[in-house]
């Protein structure tokens, strides 16, 4: 089993794809959202739950392009969601027994640029519709403005993770499905089958590999993310070290993805149609690139279902939130779920000629 877990792994750092598919593709779109990083002026804000939603300043703030008004999310969510850094402020408008309308704005440290930039939108609203009552005693809407601490939530803390979990799904994916079509091709299997070597031997030699393949790129992703970009890692070592054993986790699920692929595929030709089919939609809908819950209502139960999505939550609250382990168990859990299902599946398909 060594012997043939040290063969693949030579095998892998001479295959340029191998290299590209799980080390430099990842680091390119790191460079590049790690460069362009804090240009976005989304603003995501939240209206507390007994909110005036009637009025015009909260009108004038949902026809607005800059600001994104997530619902359904509960007050104490929304205020630790505001302590990290990934909403940008919390609102609320209510109606005081005078008929002042009193505008509570919570902004937090952790992402200034764009709480200043809400404060003024909605300081430009009030000033709009104060000046149209010139004539009362009292103005008629009034702005407070309440900053609490905050870590920063950076595009990195988001896009890292990411791109951890696209070169993982891409190594177990696409390396395991083309490697045994090829060692299947070439008769190397089956000559494999002849020998006295076991079989669970032959296959724990080649995921071996790969699992140390990709948590040697794993590291040197983590890595130019904290020294170049800043990315956090709150607890340090410990927090490095969670998220590698959560990426050992899930890579050995998606193992049983290529197990599958190349169960299924006749040739090495239809290795990528198939590939595809497992990889696309989770690279485009389980938060790799943007935030799920920017996607249509109808589609987030869709970025629910998929593995990767779990991966990438669990790496974000490890990296961020300074999660456990235990902290992150029902993600963990939910990639078990899959690989008891896929590794059932790759059983009944897999061929070894």
């Amino acid at each position: 089993m060594l012997s043939l877990t040290k063969a693949s792994l030579k095998a892998l750092t001479r295959n340029p794809s191998a290299v590209v598919f799980n080390l430099v593709f990842p680091l390119i779109f790191i460079l590049v959202f790690g460069f362009i990083g804090g240009s976005s002026f989304k603003i995501d804000v939240v209206f507390e739950k007994n909110s005036d939603t009637s009025n015009h300043i909260y009108q004038e703030l949902a026809n607005s392009k800059t600001i994104s008004i997530i619902k359904n999310l509960e007050f104490d969510a929304a205020f630790s969601e505001l302590e990290k850094g990934r909403i940008d402020a919390v609102i609320n408008i209510e109606n005081s027994p005078s008929g002042q309308q009193i505008v509570s704005l919570k902004t937090t440290k952790a992402s200034p640029e764009r709480g200043s930039i809400l404060k003024m939108i909605i300081n430009e609203i009030v000033n709009k519709q104060n000046l149209a009552f010139t004539d009362a005693k009292v103005p008629k809407t009034e702005l407070k403005e309440i900053e609490i601490e905050g870590r920063r939530y950076k595009t990195i803390d988001f896009i890292l993770p990411g791109q951890l979990g696209f070169s993982l799904l891409s190594a177990g994916v696409f390396g395991t499905a083309f490697i045994f079509i090829s060692l299947r091709q070439t008769l190397v299997l089956k000559r494999f089958f002849a020998t006295p070597v076991k079989k669970i031997n032959i296959i724990l030699g080649e995921s071996l590999s790969r699992l140390i393949f990709s948590i040697f790129t794993s590291i040197i992703i983590i890595l130019l993310g904290y020294y170049i970009f800043g990315f956090t890692l709150v607890n340090g070592f410990v927090t490095f070290l969670n998220m590698l054993i959560v990426s050992v986790i899930a890579l050995i699920v998606f193992l049983g993805f290529g197990f599958v692929v190349s169960g299924i595929a006749k040739n090495e030709s239809a290795v990528p149609p198939i590939a595809n089919l497992i990889t696309l939609p989770q690279f485009l809908l389980a938060g790799t690139f943007f935030p799920i819950s920017n996607f249509p209502e109808w589609l987030q139960p869709v970025s629910r279902v998929l593995p990767l999505t779990y991966l990438n939550e669990a790496l974000r609250k490890i990296s961020f939130e300074g999660a456990g382990l235990l902290d992150v168990w029902k993600d963990i859990l939910i990639m078990l779920i899959w690989g008891v299902i896929v590794y059932a599946i790759a059983v009944k398909v897999f061929k070894w000629e």
